[in-house]
């Protein structure tokens, strides 16, 4: 029995090798029992499938894969495959991720969260509202990991101030346990002592669990929130691309509302299950946790008054931010004219927008310019600094997750010329007889469950191709299925390992898995019925979800495909439903 326990370890420490000997030969099968070229791309998709999920490599380095398989394979050429790499929506999300280094080198961040807290006040349900509003709009523009990994520590500060030591309140909540016997004449006010500690308790969880949350929210808000967008964009532009429904001012004028709706429920859950809901929430009481939130208020204060005036730098970068996010939202917003009328049509994108302002930052002055340095000989001849240096951008900007986008984009392309996709498609009957309604839950509760135990980025990549075909086999608008697996993607609430932002929660030792899955089972359900709800109301008026789209029809697929017979599907009228 121990050489079977010490063999079996043995194997778990070279997992990843036997995964990368061991996949690539149990998939050869595909290579003989399907049609030759359909056969080779579903080779190389499963075989990246397997290595993102069970991050046999690392992940940038299987998103290369497509550079040397689709070639040797003859799927792809080359010239195909590499440019899929950098498109114009990889320099869209480069963009925001540079935009995300300027806010964070001079702290504006920090300032919007401390100001946000001194609006909502002090009280538990309040201050979880006021963290989940920073963190949500915070993510919109940085990485949800970065912005989790700034807030955290804020809401430790306050927690503090609130409630004080956490290891001393850890030791008040087993109080009972270990006093009652012997000091029976205080059991009342250890009763109390373990009932208000076990609530300090509850609502300290709630603090740290609610912001990774927000942060996953909040990304779903703008384009370049979260990858799992930016995977859309670059699919629907290689699928369909007559489709130009989608872009950064539409997306938010869609997926803002529901990110507002999504957080309040979330909010009311969370304030909910711990503690921070109650009838204190707009009472005052002069009581020992009205002293601790006076506590908690100061330190707010006394954080914020250390920050000072706002100086010029952030002054600036806080200009440029909202004249990045008005540029990119008045660009061509659909619902009105937009300023990209003023050039040809088709030459400028967000990321035109988006680079052409985030160059800026790389010359434009961190300290106010004055004309009477020129002529002051005194004055001291210190070095030029920009708001922003190529070496801070470099450091912050994660190369991996651009050459993730890139290898999605290039798996996406593969599935489409090989005419992976739509054989796959063909093969999907049993689910034109679900209602599209029924569907969108059921897709967007796959890819929920699905990305709690892989990358949001590789699930999408992975399953957005085949949910395009689906739309199309029947006759469904397209828009109608992708939108919902996007953002659905992004809901993965569950597990400690489903995102950065929920480990980074969790790496603070103060929450168990089940807090985590508790809470997260009922955010799930709340993220699946909010996206439901938007997808059937405004989001049909703004994308006219109603009606088969003129822009799916014509296919760019390769000739592979047209010998493929689909059988023949009615186009489904979501207005009968």
């Amino acid at each position: 029995m121990e050489t079977i326990s010490t063999f079996a370890k043995k194997l778990w420490c070279v997992k990843k090798q036997l995964i990368l000997f061991l996949t690539p030969l149990i998939l050869l099968p595909l290579l003989f029992g399907l049609p030759e070229k359909e056969g080779k791309c579903l080779y190389v998709v499963l075989l990246m499938a397997v290595f993102w999920c069970t991050e046999a490599l690392p992940l940038a380095v299987t998103a290369m894969l497509p550079v040397c398989l689709f070639p040797t394979m003859g799927i792809l050429p080359s010239k195909k495959v590499c440019p899929q790499y950098f498109l114009d929506t990889n320099f869209l999300f480069l963009s925001g991720l540079v935009m995300a280094s300027a806010i964070e080198e001079w702290g504006l961040h920090r300032r919007i969260a401390l100001k946000v807290l001194k609006i909502v006040g002090v009280k538990p349900a309040w201050l979880i509202l006021g963290m989940m509003i920073t963190s949500a709009f915070l993510s919109m523009w940085l990485s949800n990991t970065a912005t989790t990994a700034m807030m955290l520590p804020i809401a430790n500060a306050i927690l503090e101030s609130l409630f004080g030591d956490l290891d001393t309140l850890k030791e008040n909540c087993k109080v009972k346990d270990e006093t009652e016997a012997r000091v029976k004449l205080k059991h009342k006010q250890t009763e109390q002592l373990k009932t208000e500690s076990e609530y300090q308790m509850k609502v300290w969880k709630g603090f740290l669990i609610c912001i990774p949350y927000a942060a996953s929210i909040g990304g779903t808000a703008t384009l370049t929130g979260t990858a799992p967008n930016l995977i859309l964009i670059g699919q629907l532009k290689s699928y369909f691309p007559e489709c130009d429904l989608i872009n950064f001012g539409s997306w938010f004028a869609f997926a803002f509302p529901l990110m507002v709706f999504f957080l309040i429920l979330g909010w009311l859950w969370i304030s909910f299950l711990y503690g921070g809901l109650n009838t204190r929430l707009c009472v005052k009481k002069q009581d020992e946790r009205a002293q601790a939130e006076a506590k908690a208020e100061a330190v707010i204060d006394e954080d914020y008054r250390k920050l000072g005036p706002i100086n010029f730098a952030e002054g600036a970068i806080a200009f440029f931010f909202i004249l990045f996010a008005v540029l990119l939202f008045t660009r061509d917003p659909k619902f009105v004219t937009g300023w990209s009328t003023f050039f040809n049509k088709g030459y400028v994108s967000d990321a035109t927008t988006g680079v052409i302002i985030v160059s800026i930052l790389f010359f434009f002055p961190s300290q106010k310019p004055s004309l009477s340095w020129w002529f002051d000989s005194r004055a001291p001849n210190t070095p030029y600094v920009p708001l922003l240096s190529w070496k801070k951008a470099q450091e912050c900007v994660p190369w991996n997750i651009i050459l993730l986008l890139g290898g999605g984009f290039a798996m996406a392309k593969g599935c489409e010329e090989s005419g992976l996709a739509a054989w796959i498609g063909a093969y999907l009957q049993p689910i034109a007889q679900v209602p599209p309604a029924v569907a969108v839950m059921f897709i967007t509760a796959f890819l929920a469950c699905f990305t709690e135990f892989a990358s949001n980025t590789a699930t999408i990549i992975i399953f957005l191709p085949v949910i395009a075909e689906l739309a199309m086999f029947v006759k469904v608008n397209p828009l109608y299925f992708m939108i919902p697996a996007t953002t659905g993607c992004s809901f993965a609430f569950m597990l400690p390992v489903s995102t950065p932002p929920n480990s980074i929660a969790f790496a603070s030792g103060h929450l168990l898995v089940k807090d985590m899955v508790k809470t997260g089972f009922v955010m799930n359900i709340l993220g699946i019925l909010s996206v439901s709800l938007a997808m059937n109301t405004w989001g049909r008026a703004m994308f006219s979800l109603e009606t088969y789209p003129d822009w799916a029809r014509p296919v760019n697929m390769s000739s592979t495909v047209t010998d493929i017979q689909f059988p023949s599907v009615p186009p489904f009228n979501l207005t009968s439903l």
